[in-house]
């Protein structure tokens, strides 16, 4: 088939046209409904399947955390049933107002009991902080090296928390040393809201 031939051709014939001229025809069509076809309808469903599968990764995550957190449901429910004793047994060592004047008896008398004598005993007041409130003491104390060491070792032993803070220890004499503190114990503030 020569130039000629293809110009010769009749478009209202096409039956007539040779082999090769119907299969090329046939050729441009499908490929054009195949590119068409892609552009309509193809395209868009490889765009939203790419981001479905985007999604599904990151569901698949999602789910394989809270699968991991669901395994350990009952060892969490455990661990805070724990924490809520061990909490509770905390707040049971902080004192309540009504047991402050007692605790302070508890600070004076275990220094006395260790052999201690007092110069300064002097509750300061209250400091709130977030969920406690802090009470401090200022304590002045002068005895041996032993008996400091037995008062610092009852405070510690009190059934509430007591602690120590600021600590300077200084000679005064023939084996008489001067200690100055601040003993902090602590008391739980959420009882004043009920």
């Amino acid at each position: 088939m020569n130039l000629q031939e293809l110009n010769d051709l009749d478009f209202n014939n096409i039956g007539n046209w040779p082999v090769p001229a119907k299969a090329f025809i046939i050729l441009l069509l499908c490929v054009g409904v195949a590119v068409g076809w892609y552009y309509f309808n193809t395209e868009q469903q490889l765009i939203d399947l790419d981001s479905v599968e985007k999604k599904e990764l990151t569901l698949r995550s999602e789910f394989e955390s809270k699968q991991a957190k669901a395994v350990n449901l009952e060892k969490y429910k455990k661990q805070l049933e724990e924490m809520k004793q061990s909490f509770g047994a905390m707040l049971r060592q902080l004192p309540n107002k009504t047991e402050v004047a007692d605790l302070l008896v508890d600070v004076s008398q275990t220094g006395l009991a260790a052999g201690l004598e007092f110069e300064l005993f002097n509750p300061q007041d209250e400091v709130p902080r977030e969920f406690y409130a802090e009470l401090p003491i200022k304590l002045q104390v002068f005895g041996g090296y032993h008996e400091l060491g037995n008062f610092i070792s009852g405070l510690a032993a009190l059934p509430r928390i007591v602690t120590i803070h600021d600590v300077t220890v200084s000679p005064r004499g023939d084996d008489v040393l001067v200690m100055s503190a601040t003993a902090k114990t602590y008391r739980y503030l959420e009882e004043e809201a009920n």
